[in-house]
């Protein structure tokens, strides 16, 4: 009697084990195909990069940014003012009136309201020449890339001007499954324009120190961290 009690404890146990074992290798199966597929994009040389950064073109106005907005003369009694770019892409300048702004450089927007207070400084005989400055306040608020992908933070990020690859994935951190040696960067385009598909050297980057592949990013940029299957109990303990 004890004999077979034990036999059938032993045999249960052995079953346990053996669909242990085989979730153990399905998941190891799973993490090696992941690892194995092959990395988007091409390396391109000619790319603004770490140690070679450009300037970002002008400033676009969009909403929401918000901007301050002075005018010269006094006589105008347009007072200094702080707006927000509306939904609409206009800006409420009180009674002077809107002002649609959205899609404009600070430049042109200032020559805009320049040209949109013409007839009230005609009808105040105002013969001294209008000036306006525009300012963004908070460095604008339009303007993001994205980390999509195995990170910690998946989402939007501001772009402030000279971030490039190791500040994204470093701003979106990475997880335990993350494959960075994976990760590539899409520039977006046109509908009709070629796909912009830039591959990158994680391992370069962060041992090496090789700049060619720490891409500059800009606005609208989508950085992609694939990621493998993450590991269960057995896997952590065994650091699979």
């Amino acid at each position: 009697m004890t004999s077979r009690m034990v036999s059938a404890r032993g045999r249960r146990l052995i079953g346990a084990v053996a669909l242990i074992g085989v979730a153990w290798a399905m998941a190891g199966c799973g993490m090696v195909r992941a690892r194995h597929e092959p990395q988007p994009g091409i390396v391109d040389p000619h790319q603004p990069k770490e140690l070679e950064m450009v300037s970002m073109p002008p400033y676009v106005i969009e909403p929401p940014d918000e901007i301050e907005v002075s005018v010269r003369p006094s006589s105008l009694e347009v007072l200094l003012t702080t707006v927000t770019v509306q939904a609409d892409g206009v800006i409420d300048l009180g009674f002077v009136g809107d002002v649609y702004v959205a899609g404009l450089t600070l430049a042109q927007a200032e020559m805009k309201i320049a040209q949109h207070l013409e007839p009230l400084a005609e009808r105040r005989k105002v013969r001294d020449p209008i000036e306006v400055s525009v300012r963004l306040i908070n460095g604008g608020q339009s303007k993001f890339y994205y980390v999509v992908g195995s990170v910690t933070t998946q989402g939007r990020f501001p772009v402030v001007g000279n971030e490039n690859v190791l500040d994204a994935i470093l701003a979106a951190g990475l997880r335990t499954n993350s494959m960075p040696e994976k990760a590539y960067l899409v520039r977006p385009h046109p509908h009709t324009g070629a796909d912009q598909i830039l591959k990158i050297d994680w391992k370069g980057i962060k041992e090496r120190g090789d700049t060619m592949t720490n891409y500059q990013i800009f606005p609208g940029d989508r950085l992609v961290v694939p990621g493998g299957k993450q590991p269960g109990l057995l896997g952590s303990l065994f650091g699979g």
